[in-house]
């Protein structure tokens, strides 16, 4: 278990894992959040869960640190969010046109 900017994250690992490889991937992981929520709190991550799972995900794959570029990671998450927009928009629309058609 470790304590990082007010929130804690706990990771399983192997007895041969380096512990401050583990400590660097969670203290990159909290750094993009920051970034992404703007000084991320506990509230942010319980009502946004699944943006920080997307941003776990781009970072890690299969336990394994896979982007370690901060600029990578919040270009992927802007393109990522700008398509739930989208999807948001066209099912908005998608609703009104059924709705009218139904009357």
């Amino acid at each position: 278990m470790y304590r990082y900017a007010s929130l804690y994250f706990c990771m399983c690992t192997d007895a041969d894992d380096n512990e401050l490889e583990v400590l660097e991937i969670i203290h990159h992981f909290v750094e993009i959040l920051d970034r992404y929520f703007g000084s991320v709190c506990e509230l942010d991550l319980i009502f946004n869960f699944h943006k920080a799972y997307y941003v776990l995900d781009e970072i890690l794959i299969s336990g394994e640190l896979q982007e370690s570029s901060k600029k990578n990671v919040a270009r992927l998450i802007a393109a990522q969010d700008s398509l739930v927009e989208a999807a948001k928009e066209e099912a908005g629309s998608i609703s009104n046109i059924i709705a009218q058609a139904t009357k």
